[in-house]
């Protein structure tokens, strides 16, 4: 019922996973309110929208909580809603991105390159923990060779939910339950494209 706001560092895929969220629930018979608070990178809000149009779904462009709160006011009895946000390195102060979260009453969603450096990772997602965050989703899971980081960044207290796998809205998700995740660390990026996830 709460919000979603995709959070993590710049690069990390967050713009990316939103476009896959909203398929995902538009293929669900559920179509999403997509906003994006990020008008700090050049180019963001044209990505998201250039997803948005494909998907006949309106982009609210918000990065102000006053303008988020005036948008989620529109929002329909049990809608969806995935916030994409600016990239945040949670080692340093955000107070947008608390004050942001805090308007929306959104649930953070850690969205972590899957390739990152173990110790690197576990910092990053030990900071975005400390914004509040509890779940993780490791974007492009199907490229690297080694899992550290996803394990590390899972190890300092976020909870795996989806992997992001493939570079287009459409290739999507894959759930990440014990079975599929082991298979993943025996047999590399090969488990996730034999299969078809």
């Amino acid at each position: 019922a709460r919000p979603v706001m995709l959070i993590g560092p710049p690069g990390a895929g967050k713009t990316l996973t939103c476009a896959k969220l909203a398929t995902q629930a538009l293929l669900s018979g559920r179509p999403p309110m997509v906003v994006t608070t990020d008008d700090a990178r050049a180019g963001a809000t044209e990505q998201l929208a250039a997803f948005t149009r494909l998907l006949h779904l309106p982009l609210i462009v918000a990065p102000k909580p006053a303008m988020l709160l005036k948008a989620l006011a529109r929002r329909v009895p049990g809608q969806p809603v995935l916030i994409d946000s600016a990239g945040q390195d949670p080692r340093l102060p955000a107070p947008a991105l608390v004050a942001l979260l805090a308007a929306a009453e959104a649930e953070p969603l850690v969205v972590l390159p899957a390739g990152l450096d173990a110790e690197e990772a576990a910092a990053l997602a030990t900071g975005f923990a400390g914004l509040g965050a509890g779940l993780l989703l490791p974007s492009r899971l199907d490229l690297p060779a080694r899992l550290g980081g996803v394990l590390a960044a899972a190890g300092a207290g976020l909870a795996l939910t989806v992997a992001g796998i493939g570079r287009s809205p459409a290739d999507g998700l894959a759930p990440l339950d014990p079975g599929r995740l082991a298979a993943r660390l025996l047999n590399g990026p090969a488990a996730w494209r034999e299969d078809g996830a």
